[in-house]
């Protein structure tokens, strides 16, 4: 898993040298496979100003423009489609090597002499996006460096994590686990709503047919959305973590899996027969297209995300061409829910079909952040797409998911491990990792794991968890 250690920065203070907390990582069970540098060579790219351009004689989709650059005026052919007088966008000068290796040199091109060139986004490394030079703010001065007002130089870590961490699959969870480690507390995304709309039970409904394979589903909405492209941060973001920037509305969604670890879907409101959302079992013999074009044969094993009247996703896995969000999008429906894993583990593994959601399905998500998650998607989209927010979200949970309270004996732990910890400095390790401590005893303490750690479920578990916040190489 790719993560930007800026990124990190949002939700933890890090004062370590990114080499030192790829080892202090790596120490604690997650290990860094590997660390690549991020815009950390652009500062030879400078603002440019395209004072005017005109079509170049001898080629049709070519123009020569004239670009000021602050100390000169320099003269460049270019055949982004966005040109436009007065626009201010990246210039590299003869003799830059752009990120990707390549060498800017003055050129003739078709006869006419070009002193440099005016950048896209991809050839930047900052994002896919090779749809026309990248447009800079319009309080950009020309000549100054573009790295002033781009994001910082940063750092993406390579993270490989284990199966039994799924806690771990995002950047909240990997900042709570440098928090853990030290002494810091982690900050919580930003979720409050301005809820305009119209109460959400006038809108839809959701009704669970199979509360086994799906114990909880969230639903929220929001109408009278502007499909368009993310700013410029999301998607610099999304392509740093391997992701591609398809819309606003969309890149929400991934942005949040991203950074809490809860997948989320968004369905086109008005293409959900009757507005509301059916959980249930496939038929054998269904078959269900998803959003790849590809038409999968169901069985009954497989839940299905459904609307009044026919299948519109493949519960946890993928969402069909239906119900996908498309240029008329107006109104959205954002699913968030919890899903049994092993049901999911099933349908993928039989299907081949393995996405960033049931990845994450498949290894247990958090019960508790289901509800989290829907009320930042819908914040971001708020504040991306503009638009307005139904009163009140679905929140249908037949019962409340158990909590694990767990038995931690003080000395069988340190014979276990070969320490001397104390129950004092056990307990406070256990609280660093946001776990509920109690006394129980002399040399007893009774643990309650929060939520997102599905993997403890034994008093074992918790020595491990000592053993990695006091060190392994104190064992």
């Amino acid at each position: 898993m790719k993560l930007p250690l800026n990124w990190l920065r949002d939700y933890v203070d890090i004062d370590l040298a990114p080499e030192a907390l790829c080892e202090l990582l790596t120490m604690s069970g997650l290990e860094v496979e590997g660390m690549e540098p991020a815009g950390q060579d652009l500062h030879h790219i400078l603002v440019g100003r395209i004072i005017e351009f005109v079509p170049h004689p001898n080629a049709d989709h070519l123009f020569i423009c004239q670009v000021d650059v602050g100390r000169e005026r320099l003269q460049v052919v270019c055949g982004a489609p966005n040109l436009s007088r007065g626009a201010l966008a990246p210039m590299a000068l003869p003799g830059t090597k752009l990120p990707g290796g390549t060498l800017v040199e003055e050129a003739l091109i078709r006869g006419v002499r070009s002193s440099g060139m005016l950048l896209a986004e991809d050839e930047m490394g900052l994002t896919e996006d090779h749809t026309g030079v990248m447009i800079l703010p319009g309080d950009s001065v020309p000549g100054d460096p573009v790295a002033r007002i781009l994001p910082p130089p940063d750092h993406v870590l390579d993270i490989s994590i284990t199966p039994n961490r799924p806690d771990c699959t995002c950047v909240l969870g990997i900042a709570r686990e440098i928090a853990a480690k030290t002494g810091r507390k982690t900050r919580k995304p930003e979720t409050g709503l301005r809820e305009e709309g119209p109460p959400i039970d006038q809108l839809t409904r959701v009704t669970l047919l199979d509360p086994e394979g799906c114990p909880r589903y969230d639903a929220g909405v929001i109408q009278d959305v502007d499909l368009g492209p993310s700013p410029f941060r999301m998607r610099h973001r999304l392509h740093l973590c391997g992701l591609r920037s398809i819309s606003n509305v969309v890149d929400v969604t991934n942005y949040v899996l991203l950074e809490l670890g809860q997948p989320l879907h968004a369905f086109d409101y008005d293409r959900l027969r009757e507005n509301r959302i059916v959980v249930k079992r496939a038929q054998d013999g269904d078959r269900f297209t998803t959003l790849d074009g590809q038409t999968r044969n169901l069985t009954g094993e497989d839940l299905m995300i459904c609307d009044g009247e026919r299948p519109v996703a493949l519960a946890g896995i993928m969402g069909g061409l239906n119900s996908e969000i498309f240029a008329g999008t107006r109104n959205v429906l954002i699913e968030s829910a919890y899903f049994d894993p092993r049901t999911i583990r099933r349908t993928a593994k039989r299907l081949g079909l393995s996405t960033e959601a049931s990845y994450r399905f498949e290894r247990g998500i958090d019960p508790e952040g289901v509800g989290t998650a829907l009320k930042r998607s819908l914040f971001l989209m708020k504040e991306l797409a503009g638009g307005y927010i139904a009163k009140g979200i679905i929140d249908n949970q037949p019962g409340p998911f158990p909590k694990r309270t767990i038995s931690f004996r003080v000395a069988k732990t340190n014979r276990f491990l070969g320490t001397t910890l104390t129950k004092a400095q056990m307990g406070r390790y256990l609280q660093a990792l946001e776990m509920e401590v109690a006394e129980a005893g002399h040399d007893e303490l009774r643990v309650t794991p929060p939520s997102f750690r599905v993997d403890l479920s034994r008093e074992v578990d918790l020595m491990e968890e000592v053993a990695r916040l006091n060190g392994f190489e104190n064992v």
